[in-house]
This record gives structure tokens, sequence and C-alpha cells, in this order.
């Protein structure tokens, strides 16, 4: 079973949704722009944000799920759900743009097909699984190449890439990977000497 997911704003989340965006990638120039029957992006100063969330309550349990197995807690950093990524994924194919209307399809529909996985296998939901049937299914999706588990793999790995992207992108996840940035230092070390030696600098 997996812990409490923390909650993020509507705000918080889009805030990551739109960095994750431009750091993937994903985005093109217009999407940024007015979406039909949307307008431009939202405001981020007010609390409105005009579109509802998607994930139904079931989806967002099997996303916990998973999140928790892609990024558990462990001596780097809290699990994923922890740090509010089922919010983040739930923004993320909730959004109006293309390129996440597109994720979300893949996303929503591997959902589903995890979850009539788990039923057949264990007859239960996926989220109700043991966390040993859970990681029994993954292991299948990546080590199986039939066509039964392909669309399973590349729903696995979209999500896998949207998880620790929302991850890694909260302080939690900065620290998990060491990044220190934006962090005064009172001097500068400098390249280490095997560096300078593979340069021939030194």
């Amino acid at each position: 079973m997996t812990a409490q997911p923390h909650s993020l704003s509507r705000r918080e989340a889009l805030k990551r949704v739109i960095g994750v965006s431009i750091a993937l990638s994903t985005l093109e120039f217009s999407s940024f722009g007015a979406v039909p029957g949307i307008g431009t992006d939202p405001n981020l100063h007010k609390k409105e944000i005009p579109w509802p969330r998607v994930l139904s309550p079931e989806e967002k349990r099997i996303v916990t799920a998973m999140g928790d197995l892609i990024v558990p807690a462990d001596e780097f950093g809290p699990a994923a759900s922890t740090v509010g990524v089922p919010d983040f994924i739930d923004e993320w194919v909730s959004a109006p743009y293309e390129a996440q209307q597109k994720d979300g399809k893949v996303i929503r529909d591997g959902l589903a097909w995890i979850d009539a996985e788990a039923k057949k296998r264990f007859k239960k939901g996926f989220a109700d699984c043991a966390a040993a049937d859970q990681t029994a299914i993954f292991d299948d999706i990546v080590k199986d190449n039939t066509d039964a588990h392909k669309k399973g793999f590349s729903f696995f790995k979209l999500l896998r890439d949207r998880v620790t992207g929302g991850y890694y992108s909260t302080p939690e996840g900065w620290k998990a990977i060491g990044y220190v940035g934006n962090t005064p230092m009172v001097e500068f070390p400098g390249p280490p000497p095997e560096v300078l030696k593979h340069l021939g600098l030194a």
C-alpha cells in the first residue's frame, strides 16, 4: 500500500507542468499562445485555472501506486507521491495543449490497460495489489517484447518519464541528485585535477 499522497494546489501543479514542458522541449512555441475555448495561458496570480482536472479518483490511485514504484522513498529522498507527483500528472494530462492532450490519451488508456492486467492476474485492481505483484507486472512490461506488452511498454515509458520529470522539478528531487543551484558559494574550487589533466592543463 502506498502512503497518502501530498496534494498540490492547481497553481503549483501548473507551474511544474510549464517548467517541465520547457525543460523537456515537448511543446512548440504555439502551444503557449491562445488555445481555442481557453484563451491565453492562465494567470497564475489568480486562483482559477480555466479547465478541470480529468483523472478519476481510481486513475489517480493507479498513478500514485505506479509513481511510488518508479520513484520510491529511499536514502536519497521521499517517494513520488510525497512531493505531489500524482497532482502533477493529473495537471499534465488535463492541460489543453497539444502535447499534453496526446500524452493524456496514452496515459489514460495505459492506466485502464494496467488495471485490467492486474485484475486478470491477481483478481484486484493495480492500486490494491501487493507491491510484489505490481512489480511483477512492471517486470513483464519491460522484459517481454511480445505484442501483448508493447502497448504497455510505450505507456510505461511515457509515464515513467513524466513521473521523474515531475519529481526532479521539486526541491526534494534536486537534493536527491545533488543539485545545489542558486546556492551562494564562499569560493569557487575550480575544475578537479583529473579534469585538468585530461585536458592537458595540469
